[in-house]
């Protein structure tokens, strides 16, 4: 249910569509919809959201917004991200309150993933 005023979608830039589905897929396990040759959408992942064509990418280096994803196994998930394509763009740090790496998928966007677990 959409709340009032609350983040309700978020929509990415994706320079290959169908990479960018194969590597959420085999990573994250989404699965996706389909709206044309320049539109997927994905749900149930938090937060529901989409990726655009472009030939933009996003990165906290020019100021884009920095999703962040939980996991509770932080090696695991570093290890499915790597063996889907992805690039390790800041190897695993300690911050207070846990532990965390940035990556960027296979299109260039970075993301990053943290876990409160010292495993």
């Amino acid at each position: 249910m959409a709340e009032h005023e609350k983040i309700n979608y978020v929509e990415f830039p994706s320079t290959d569509l169908e990479v960018t589905k194969r590597f959420f897929s085999e990573v994250f396990d989404w699965s996706f919809t389909d709206f044309g040759p320049e539109y997927s959408a994905f749900s149930n992942q938090g937060v529901d959201g989409g990726f655009y064509k472009s030939h933009l990418t996003a990165s906290t280096n020019n100021g884009g917004a920095l999703i962040v994803f939980y996991s509770a196994q932080l090696e695991n998930t570093l290890s499915h991200i790597e063996a889907a394509g992805g690039t390790i763009i800041k190897p695993t740090f300690s911050f207070p309150g846990g532990r965390r790496f940035h990556f960027s998928d296979p299109n260039g966007n970075e993301y990053a993933v943290w876990s409160d677990s010292a495993t």
